[in-house]
C-alpha cells in the first residue's frame, strides 16, 4: 500500500512539474519577446547617436540581447517539445540551452550596469571632442547626421553650450559661412539661420546636449540591465524546474527497470 502510495504521489509531483513547465515556457517566451524588443529598441530608438559614444559598450549589450531574444524562441519551441515527449536527452539539452541564455543575459545585464557607471565620465571626456572635430569634416557624415539630430531632437546647442561650437574646425573653416552655431542649433531652421547665436534664435539648454543624452542612454541602460537580469533570474527557474523533472524521469525510468 505505501508502494503504490509513493508511486501515486511521484506521479502527481511529474505531472505538476510538467504543467509548471508549460507555464514557464509561456513566461519564457514573453521574457524572450520582451528581450528581444529591447534589444531591437536600444538599437532602432536614435542609433544615430551610437556613432558619438567612444566605446562600443552600449550596442554590443543591445546586440547580446537580441541574440538571447533569438535563442529564446528556439529554445521555447524545444522545451515544449520535451515536456511533451517526457525525453532525457531532450530536457538535458533544454537544460543546458537555459544555463547558456541566462549566462548571455546575466552579461547584458551587467554589461549595461558597469556601462552606466561609465557613462558621464566618458560623454564628458568624449562627446565634445567628437562634436567639434567631427561635424561636417569629409567622411565624417554619419557623426554630422548624429549630432544634427541629437541638437533637434533633444533642443541644445554643442555638447556643454552654444560656446562650444567657436572652437569648432567647421566654424573655423569658410564652408560655415559665418555662421557661429550649426543650424541644427536654430529652434527654427532656416538657411543660414546659424549665423545668429541669440537665445531667440538658437536653444540655450542650461548643461548643453551632454546632459540630455547622458539621461537618454541611462534610461536605455537601465532598461537593458534590468530586463537582462530579471530574464536571467526567470532562466535559472526554469533551468531548477527542468533538473527536477529530469530527475523524476530518471527515477521512473531506474523503477520500470527494476521491476522487470
Amino acid at each position: 500500500m505505501s508502494m503504490a502510495y509513493k508511486d501515486d504521489e511521484e506521479d502527481w509531483l511529474t505531472v505538476c512539474l510538467k504543467y509548471l513547465l508549460f507555464l514557464f515556457n509561456f513566461l519564457f517566451w514573453v521574457g524572450g519577446a520582451a528581450v528581444l524588443g529591447v534589444g531591437v529598441w536600444t538599437l532602432v530608438e536614435k542609433s544615430d547617436y551610437l556613432s558619438l559614444l567612444a566605446s562600443s559598450t552600449f550596442a554590443v549589450s543591445a546586440y547580446i540581447l537580441i541574440l538571447a531574444g533569438g535563442l529564446v524562441v528556439v529554445t521555447g519551441f524545444l522545451g515544449c517539445c520535451a515536456v511533451i515527449r517526457e525525453q532525457r536527452s531532450c530536457l538535458s539539452t533544454y537544460f543546458f540551452f537555459l544555463l547558456l541564455i541566462f549566462l548571455i543575459e546575466l552579461v547584458a545585464g551587467v554589461l549595461a550596469y558597469v556601462y552606466y557607471q561609465r557613462l558621464s565620465d566618458e560623454l564628458k571626456e568624449h562627446l565634445n571632442q567628437t562634436m567639434t572635430e567631427n561635424y561636417a569634416q569629409q567622411g565624417k557624415e554619419t557623426i554630422t547626421s548624429a549630432v544634427d539630430r541629437l541638437q533637434q531632437d533633444f533642443k541644445c546647442c554643442g555638447s556643454n553650450n552654444s560656446h562650444d561650437w567657436t572652437l569648432s574646425a567647421y566654424i573655423r573653416s569658410e564652408e560655415s559661412g559665418d555662421r557661429v552655431v550649426p543650424d541644427s542649433c536654430c529652434k527654427t531652421i532656416t538657411p543660414d539661420c546659424g549665423r545668429r547665436d541669440h537665445p531667440s534664435n538658437i536653444y540655450k539648454v542650461e548643461g548643453g546636449c551632454i546632459t540630455k543624452l547622458e539621461q537618454f542612454l541611462a534610461d536605455h541602460l537601465l532598461v537593458i540591465g534590468a530586463v537582462g537580469i530579471g530574464v536571467a533570474c526567470l532562466q535559472l527557474a526554469g533551468a531548477l524546474l527542468t533538473a527536477c523533472f529530469i530527475y523524476l524521469l530518471y527515477k521512473e525510468e531506474e523503477e520500470d527497470f527494476g521491476a522487470l
